[in-house]
């Protein structure tokens, strides 16, 4: 019997053979922090010109500001050398374009059993959520006044920024 993780344990092994982040300090060397959605065609580094140890990175459905997120963000300011912070959700998500509902019964169906008391994160207006989550960060008691925040939105089709706040 295989384990179905055999091809990414192989890969890992692959990966560790050229691991150069040994020892490292686990701070944002490039002082930045992104909050983005978990959405598999977001490269958070990649699409920022970042390596491993560049940044703080904070994934979850629609790419918004959470407690969690909010958390991290402290943390990464106070403890781990942010400076920037970018919010970064992006064009065509299902969070975005989906309603409760519609969540709950896809879910539900795949599932194979009643989803309907689920939340999840729907974003009804992209644009005021990330105003909204600019703002919680900006005005967090304990994110200082010197650091800066930025609301960009990510287009998945061609892979560029749009800086909306």
């Amino acid at each position: 019997m295989t384990d179905p993780f055999d091809d990414l344990l192989s890969a890992n092994r692959r990966f560790a053979e050229t691991f150069a982040l040994s020892g490292f300090d686990g701070v944002a060397h490039r002082g930045v922090a992104v909050v983005t959605c978990m959405d598999s065609r977001i490269d958070p580094l990649g699409m920022l010109g970042l390596s491993p140890g560049d940044a703080k990175i904070f994934r979850n459905p629609g790419g918004r500001v959470t407690a969690a997120g909010l958390e991290a963000l402290v943390l990464g300011v106070h403890l781990l050398n942010v400076k920037r912070i970018l919010i970064v959700p992006h064009t065509r998500c299902a969070m975005a374009s989906s309603t409760v509902e519609e969540l709950r019964k896809r879910v539900g169906e795949s599932a194979g059993q009643d989803a309907s008391w689920q939340s999840f994160g729907v974003v009804e207006d992209q644009e005021a959520a990330l105003e909204e989550d600019v703002r919680s960060v900006r005005s967090h008691p304990l994110i200082p006044d010197w650091v800066e925040v930025g609301g960009f939105i990510y287009d998945v089709d061609n892979g560029l920024l749009t800086r909306r706040l």
